[in-house]
């Protein structure tokens, strides 16, 4: 309890400059906090989503069946299902037209789930690049502050007749509260951001593949008269 309070103390009693650098990783580290919470648990319903519908996509199912829900649903379909929603709505779209060109159904199609695919990976790296800054900036900012207080606390030399330990040690403790502050804020949203770009990797490349098949379905289906 002691040593809490003394570092209470310290960042009480520091200097305005290394309040600032204090309150300023403190509200980075809650903002990441937050949006890692939000990241965990939005890519987990992605890959959960995801997962669904490639079961009932593989199940046999009818396509049009499947198109006709997503239609009525009231949620805007995301992730795998938003790609295939774009895809087989302008599949339906060019379709209906007379003397379409199968090659220019199936580039527009395509296309078409590009723009989706798009979205979903504006999606899935929503509040990634706030991670990398938080991680990658937090320790200089907490530096600055230390070597202000550093700088402080020689400064505050100057003024006593004789040097003592217990002349620069507020200063310098100080300091090392603004450097420890930095690598809280930093570590966790280095951690987060390597961890949740992964995910994201491996969620893009799912993206891909499923697009690759089911334009494959598309284009058997067009050049069949299916």
């Amino acid at each position: 309890m002691n040593e809490t309070l003394s570092i209470l103390d310290l960042v009480l009693n520091a200097s305005p400059i290394v309040q600032a650098v204090m309150a300023l990783l403190l509200m980075a580290s809650m903002a990441s906090w937050v949006m890692i919470f939000q990241r965990f648990f939005s890519l987990g319903a992605i890959r959960r989503e995801a997962t669904n519908f490639e079961s009932e996509f593989w199940s046999g199912k009818d396509l049009g069946a499947i198109f006709v829900e997503i239609e009525e649903a009231e949620a805007d379909p995301i992730g795998v299902e938003g790609i295939f929603h774009s895809g087989f709505r302008e599949f339906s779209r060019l379709r209906g037209q007379e003397n379409t060109d199968p090659d220019a159904v199936m580039q527009n199609v395509q296309r078409a789930m590009r723009v989706a695919m798009l979205r979903e990976e504006e999606r899935l790296d929503k509040h990634l690049p706030f991670l990398a800054t938080v991680g990658s900036t937090s320790p200089y900012i907490g530096l600055f502050g230390t070597v202000w207080g550093i700088m402080n606390s020689f400064r505050g030399l100057a003024t006593v007749n004789q040097a003592s330990l217990s002349v620069v040690a507020p200063g310098i403790s100080e300091a090392l509260v603004a450097t420890a502050i930095g690598l809280f804020a930093a570590i966790p949203a280095v951690i987060a951001y390597n961890r949740f770009s992964a995910q994201v990797e491996v969620m893009v490349n799912r993206f891909e593949a499923f697009t690759d098949e089911f334009s494959s379905i598309l284009y058997r289906s067009i050049h069949s008269g299916a």
